[in-house]
């Protein structure tokens, strides 16, 4: 079993923060990896916000494939983080030889491009990032985006927080919005890509539990976009609906869920928008979920949210103050990083809603 969480803040927060939330859930997961996504980016990061970040860890053949290929397409790196690891004896982390964390600046002739053209030639370039290092296997590439870092590893959280140095808080590496997750998925082939979170496009998602439909998605999403590959966890299968959904077809976050989870017939045909309803199971009833699940996602936006599956078999509960507002599998992740909080306004959002968190730190629960 999986536990997730994630941190919505209005003032930059460290790494060791979303440690903190997850490491109280032990119990819940095998401390087989660590990795996070983080968003809307400060410290170091602060003067490149506009500008794509590419995550990866790669050996050094790696490192000098992925520099051939950047300047052989006009990317001009502009800055460069380079983690300065902690190799104390006897830490339980498979590390890479290199990590690297590095902004560029587009192509000249990307200047007049669309915002569109420009999503679509970041993802066309760590698709075939990613298939250069997979192919030779000299590496990993999880992001490469304006704003977003991410780190994968396998072994024990603790240790890996060590050896990156993430307790240390510097004030280097600091975000808004943090997703993470403690376990490697085991369910699978232990390999990096299949950890939690995903990302694509300007979304990232995490998910707790099972989706038993996975074959039935996998099959229907290698049809409908060229960036839905991998499948190394079925999990992945909600990453790609949401951002089918979204930016593919441009519907409201509502419709996600109803096409994760649709409601019964009977129910359908007792509602004003039934036609809607009955359009979206007909057309995208291979996109159906099912299992026990919650997710957690942040939008291109930066608008966080969280659902579960339609008979809420996984935990979740969203809690905070003014300041923070966290998501946890259990509530004692909460209680870690919020003791403070008044408890009595925690949500623990049930099978028929979304809880969306957007940027004011406003919480909305929207009913299927």
């Amino acid at each position: 079993m999986c536990r997730i969480g994630s941190i919505k803040s209005k003032v930059p927060v460290h790494p060791s923060k979303a440690l903190h939330l997850m490491l109280p859930q032990q119990e819940g997961h095998d401390n087989s990896g660590f990795a996070m996504v983080m968003q809307d980016l400060y410290g170091i990061f602060s003067n490149y916000k506009d500008k794509p970040l590419l995550s990866l860890a790669c050996t050094q053949r790696g490192a000098e494939l992925v520099e051939d290929f950047m300047d052989s397409h006009n990317f001009v790196q502009l800055a460069e983080w380079i983690p300065v690891p902690n190799k104390q004896p006897g830490l339980d982390i498979q590390a890479m030889p290199y990590y690297i964390f590095r902004n560029y600046d587009y192509p000249e002739h990307y200047n007049e491009k669309t915002p569109a053209e420009r999503e679509t030639l970041l993802l066309d370039i760590r698709l075939a990032l990613r298939k250069l290092l997979e192919d030779q296997g000299e590496g990993f590439v999880y992001s490469f985006w304006p704003d977003v870092l991410t780190l994968k590893e396998i072994g024990d959280p603790r240790d890996i927080a060590t050896y990156f140095r993430l307790w240390d808080d510097n004030g280097c590496l600091v975000a808004k919005s943090i997703v993470a997750q403690c376990r490697q998925n085991t369910n699978y082939d232990i390999v990096r890509y299949a950890a939690h979170p995903f990302f694509l496009q300007g979304y990232t998602l995490c998910a707790n539990g099972e989706n038993t439909f996975y074959t039935k998605n996998k099959e229907f999403q290698k049809s409908l976009h060229h960036g839905y590959i991998g499948f190394e966890s079925d999990s992945q299968n909600f990453l790609y609906t949401l951002h089918y959904v979204l930016h593919e077809l441009k519907w409201p976050i509502e419709y996600y869920k109803h096409v994760i989870t649709p409601l019964p017939f009977a129910e359908i045909e007792a509602r004003e928008d039934k036609d809607v309803l009955q359009a979206i199971r007909q057309s995208l009833a291979h996109l159906e979920i099912n299992g026990p699940n919650t997710i957690i996602a942040v939008l291109p936006s930066g608008e966080m949210i969280t659902c579960c599956d339609s008979k809420k078999l996984r935990p979740v509960v969203v809690g905070g103050d003014d300041t923070v507002i966290a998501i946890s599998s259990e509530v004692c992740g909460l209680n870690e990083i919020l003791p403070n909080r008044d408890m009595s306004k925690d949500i623990y959002p049930n099978e028929r809603e979304v809880v969306v968190i957007n940027n004011d730190l406003e919480v909305q629960r929207w009913k299927q």
